[in-house]
């Protein structure tokens, strides 16, 4: 986009100082003509840029004038435009700093840039949440999230079933989760997942901790997100699938497993249904999830599932007479 390409053409000039006009197009990949207009733009921004002809000439920037913008790419001084102030960082007490980042950028940017930067972020937005959740009070959220900074020891009482637990935790890191907030922290030797929302209360301390040397966050809740699901998948249910159902069966369970398991699956029968199987979670969770294939779905077994399948369409069916 064009926002963007005037800022990389003013980052180039300012670590060459001085070049062609088909150098610059080169650099950038767009024409010579189109070099000429995006020149036009910046001096017409108030850039000062000085344009020589002659077999030596060239295009470059007054000596000494720099944009403050030293450290940003093209991408990264637009994306934080797009960005505004996500709810997420708002939450963890960020919302300022993102503010002051806006109004530090705005003010370093000639205007053309600025508003055409800003016309980026009124046509993109980003809202990570699914539909038809209701948000979740993640209350000691900021107490939490500058434990995490600081690396101070935190005691916190967390609801589980319907008591609570008290725990004294090193905090390492947060991690948001389909608009659900984490707590990655260590207790003893071991690692640990809390929903924030269950926390109940958060005493800090000052006591410091030393974070693992290796700890990775982004790499952890990769591991320990696939490890959780796999738990959950511990019983082989076998399937019959029509055609329809087996286009349905990824958008309503695990889609990697499921898209396996049809890849494993022999060759459809005369009616094009086709046998599989696949890793659920316990009965009464499988044949729910396997409701939403309707009729498009026969299940095989085990037994417990198939049973818990029929008796849940059976109900529905009582109830729709």
């Amino acid at each position: 986009m064009r926002a963007e390409r005037l800022v990389a053409l003013l980052f180039t000039l300012q670590s060459r100082r001085s070049a062609t006009v088909a150098e610059l197009a080169g650099a950038l990949g767009v024409s010579e003509r189109t070099m000429h207009r995006d020149i036009s733009a910046l001096q017409a921004a108030g850039v000062p840029l000085w344009t020589e002809t002659g077999r030596y000439g060239g295009v470059r920037l007054v000596d000494g004038w720099r944009t403050r913008l030293d450290g940003l790419t093209s991408r990264e001084a637009v994306a934080i435009f797009a960005m505004g102030v996500p709810r997420a960082l708002a939450e963890l007490g960020l919302g300022t700093a993102v503010s002051a980042a806006h109004a530090k950028v705005s003010a370093t940017l000639p205007a053309p840039l600025r508003e055409q930067a800003q016309h980026l972020a009124q046509r993109f937005h980003l809202d990570a949440p699914g539909w038809y959740s209701e948000e979740e009070d993640a209350g000691h959220l900021a107490e939490i999230a500058r434990a995490v900074w600081e690396q101070h020891r935190v005691t916190v009482t967390y609801r589980r079933g319907e008591g609570t637990v008290e725990r004294t935790l090193e905090p390492l890191g947060l991690v948001l989760k389909a608009g659900v907030w984490y707590l990655v922290a260590r207790v003893g030797e071991a690692l640990r997942t809390y929903r924030v929302s269950r926390i109940a209360t958060v005493e800090p301390s000052d006591e410091r901790f030393e974070r693992p040397a290796d700890f990775d966050l982004a790499s952890w809740w990769q591991r320990s997100s696939a490890e959780f699901e796999r738990s959950l998948q511990r019983y082989p249910v076998r399937l019959r699938l029509s055609p329809r159902g087996t286009r349905l069966l990824p958008r309503l369970v695990d889609a990697d497993s499921a898209l396996a398991a049809l890849r494993a699956a022999g060759p459809p029968d005369a009616d094009g249904w086709v046998e599989i199987e696949l890793a659920l979670e316990e009965p009464p969770v499988a044949a729910g999830q396997l409701l939403g294939l309707g009729v498009e779905v026969e299940v095989l077994g085990p037994p417990a599932v198939r049973a818990a399948f029929a008796d849940a369409a059976r109900r529905m069916a009582d109830r729709h007479r």
